[in-house]
């Protein structure tokens, strides 16, 4: 790499920035900007996918956009355009580094490295283990995960739990594989805070008379367990599901239909409502069997909002106090938590998160990432 020069960085294996709902896709809107902000040294491109990204190249806060096509197909959407984006990453924008996200997408990193270029793959969670996936993509996952981990320069990991077991399945590699954790997002006040109650209302909400849950409409976010749950409580609360399904289909509309007085689905949301909604919030709940450190969570605990973790592995690596954690999968455990009359006990120390989980030292460590790639 030249250094009289910018280093050409090319992000792939998200659907785009800003405003796509996503882990990664959040993950990537909040270091890219921090980065080119932070230092002059790189011209970074990211890849999104049409249509959630549509029209043509655009700017974002120093950061070029780049949409291409992808399949609309749960199995082959992040493949194909991944595929696309590697060959544009080295014959287009004639990039030094690409930077996959997700070991699906790391499938691709073989060929980036063989394409000349230094491959850099954050590992987003051990996707293998979502519910959705059938027995052969699950098997192509974690072909994906072993791709990540022979083919990358370096190998980021969000979840201190995945980062020691990669590295202890891994022992010739352990050098390569860093543990960059996910931060907590300040989320933007996008009006007053008198406006909030009528924004709540518009939603059929009150202040402080909500439990709220925020995430995709799949089953690895086990909002099934939270509604069976919330139904075995029966709190003085409504219960507010904020996301959207990637893919309309049996589940997605299955939880939609359970929608009434007390359950509450708000649809996908930007960050200004989702602020409103984590601010006046009674509780916050995250009941997933799946996750690589959740946005979602450390956005709420930014907030100081009051919270409840399911058990698994990731969830746990916040290191909140055992009150915040119910059984993973267990309606019943988390029903006789939704049961108490305080949510106040399920508060946690929103300065401690933000200082564990801060974005601009996150950045700064994933900038030491590629600047260490010089010398590989």
């Amino acid at each position: 790499m030249a250094p009289s020069s910018k280093t050409k960085i090319c992000v792939v294996g998200l659907r785009g920035v800003p405003g796509v709902m996503g882990g990664i896709e959040s993950h990537c809107e909040q270091i890219f900007p921090r980065l080119v902000e932070m230092t002059a040294d790189y011209d970074v491109t990211i890849i999104g996918r049409r249509p959630y990204v549509t029209g043509d190249a655009y700017d974002y806060r120093g950061i070029r956009v780049v949409p291409l096509p992808a399949a609309r197909n749960k199995y082959l959407e992040a493949i194909s355009n991944t595929t696309l984006a590697v060959l544009y990453a080295r014959f287009v924008l004639k990039s030094e580094v690409v930077h996959i996200h997700g070991i699906g997408p790391a499938l691709l990193g073989p060929l980036a490295r063989l394409l000349g270029m230094k491959v850099v793959v954050t590992h987003h969670g051990q996707d293998f283990e979502r519910a959705k996936w059938n027995g052969i993509a699950r098997a192509v996952l974690r072909l994906g995960e072993q791709c990540a981990i022979r083919a990358a320069h370096r190998v980021i990991v969000v979840s201190k739990s995945v980062t020691e077991e990669l590295r202890r399945q891994n022992r010739r590699r352990e050098a390569r594989i860093e543990y960059i954790p996910n931060g907590a997002t300040e989320l933007p006040a996008d009006i007053a805070v008198g406006d909030e109650t009528a924004r709540l209302h518009g939603l059929g909400l009150e202040p402080g008379r909500y439990i709220l849950a925020v995430g995709r409409l799949v089953p690895e976010k086990g909002l099934h367990f939270l509604i069976e749950a919330f139904k075995k409580a029966n709190p003085n609360h409504k219960l507010a599901i904020v996301g959207r399904a990637d893919h309309d289909d049996d589940y997605s509309r299955g939880l939609l239909a359970q929608a009434g007085d007390n359950i509450v689905f708000c649809g996908f949301q930007n960050h200004g409502v989702l602020r409103t909604l984590y601010r006046h919030a009674a509780l916050f709940v995250l009941p997933s069997t799946h996750e690589g450190l959740p946005i979602a969570a450390l956005e709420a605990a930014n907030l100081n909002v009051p919270m409840l973790l399911s058990d698994i592995r990731p969830n746990l690596d916040i290191d909140l106090a055992p009150i915040n954690y119910f059984r993973s999968g267990d309606s019943d455990a988390l029903a006789a938590k939704l049961r108490q009359s305080n949510y106040d006990v399920f508060r946690i120390d929103a300065g401690d998160i933000g200082r564990r989980f801060n974005w601009g030292a996150i950045t700064a460590a994933t900038q030491k990432v590629y600047a260490h790639l010089a010398a590989v």
